[in-house]
């Protein structure tokens, strides 16, 4: 198999409305071509980007080799138009190559009919260039995955197994955890820094306040996990190895960042700590558990992130309406002190008291929520805030 090959188009999936955040995480690697769309950020890369894709960025949802795109309205079609693409630059002849995919407005929209003419397109492919009929699919994985929008047939190899959310510290969660990469589009977009302070009233499973420390320390999101494209023998060079010794040399042990994390129950409090220790950032922390009425700080600048209570998957709306209300009347407004607190209650800036100064609709899982963002100091009338931001 052919090692040395062109440029490769890779594309990476991100919750909506961490586009933006993602295209500069992606510029950071020194790629080219990017491209922006609706819940994905593509770039033309070698290997070794591929690589540091998976290892790097902290809002992708995956990493994935597009072998090509084509229209297609028939089966024919579509069976020639994946037959054409070089699947064996990545799949050996001994390899297992399962195959997984949607369609959506289209022509050919019987996913199971097309899962199995895109499997015999490739085997046809892989038979031709291998001079075998039958595969008995045991080395390692490569997952191909199809998606067909609009009649247009786009297949890609995914490099990262597992999603990107899934760093390796969090194997337990509570009951209504916040991704781990929505988390860190929040700590993005809060330009968290190495010398921080960053509180969470309601840590949870820690997930915020571990990647505000994993930004803050350049850390790695994905140093101390696996990929499958590992596995691939086009990969059989170390680049993994060499892009994660690469990363531990970039940590910022120096960073001043430091966290404190409440929470009610006492469970949660166990279990941030434990995510935390996983996470290798535990010295970094101070965690306890208070009600979110004793909140206070007399820190002159601190950044609040916080997932507070929804209503429809922890507590009673009337109940986490409550919270809202004590939050608006322990969070104190003045210079210096700025909080980014996520919810999906439409009301909440009725109910915390005050406009956010800018908002940024995000997704937790299927939830539809409101990223709210208060760094003003002084809060105006809320009528007059949310007249403001109605747009934004």
């Amino acid at each position: 198999m052919e090692k040395k090959m062109s440029k490769i188009k890779v594309a990476c999936p991100c919750i909506f409305g961490l586009e933006s955040v993602l295209s500069a995480e992606v510029k950071k690697l020194g790629v080219q071509n990017i491209e922006v769309t609706d819940g994905r950020v593509t770039f033309m890369g070698d290997l070794e980007d591929v690589a540091k894709a998976n290892i790097w960025l902290r809002t992708a949802e995956r990493v994935l080799i597009v072998l090509g795109s084509f229209r297609a309205e028939t089966f024919e079609e579509l069976f020639q138009g994946v037959k054409a693409l070089e699947f064996e630059n990545f799949i050996r002849k001994e390899d297992a190559f399962p195959v997984k995919g949607w369609s959506l407005n289209s022509k050919l929209h019987s996913v199971p009919d097309c899962q199995s003419i895109v499997k015999r397109a490739i085997v046809k492919r892989l038979s031709e260039k291998y001079g075998q009929n039958w595969f008995e699919e045991t080395g390692c994985r490569v997952q191909v995955q199809f998606s067909i929008l609009k009649n247009i047939v786009t297949v890609m190899l995914d490099t990262s197994g597992a999603g990107l959310h899934k760093r390796g510290y969090r194997q337990n969660a509570n009951i209504a955890p916040i991704k781990e990469t929505l988390a860190a589009g929040i700590v993005d977009l809060a330009r968290i820094r190495n010398d921080s302070l960053v509180y969470d009233p309601f840590c949870g499973s820690g997930t915020l306040l571990i990647e505000a420390a994993l930004y803050a320390l350049n850390i790695a999101p994905g140093i101390n996990r696996r990929f499958s494209a590992e596995r691939w023998s086009i990969f059989s060079d170390d680049t993994f190895k060499r892009v994660r010794r690469e990363a531990l040399e970039q940590i910022d042990r120096k960073a001043s960042f430091r966290g404190y994390g409440y929470d009610i129950d006492p469970a949660a409090v166990e279990l941030t700590q434990e995510n935390a220790r996983k996470a290798g950032v535990a010295n970094r922390f101070q965690i306890a558990q208070r009600d979110i009425a004793d909140f206070h700080t007399d820190e002159l600048r601190a950044l609040i992130l916080t997932n507070p209570p929804y209503g429809e998957r922890m507590l009673e709306v009337k109940e986490a309406q409550k919270i809202y209300r004590t939050m608006g009347r322990v969070f104190e407004r003045r210079k210096y002190l700025s909080y980014y607190i996520i919810s999906p209650d439409e009301q909440f800036e009725d109910l915390f008291g005050s406009g956010a100064d800018r908002r940024r609709k995000l997704y937790n899982g299927m939830i539809k929520c409101q990223l709210y963002m208060y760094f003003k100091g002084e809060p105006e009338k809320p009528a007059a805030a949310r007249q403001e931001n109605r747009n934004e």
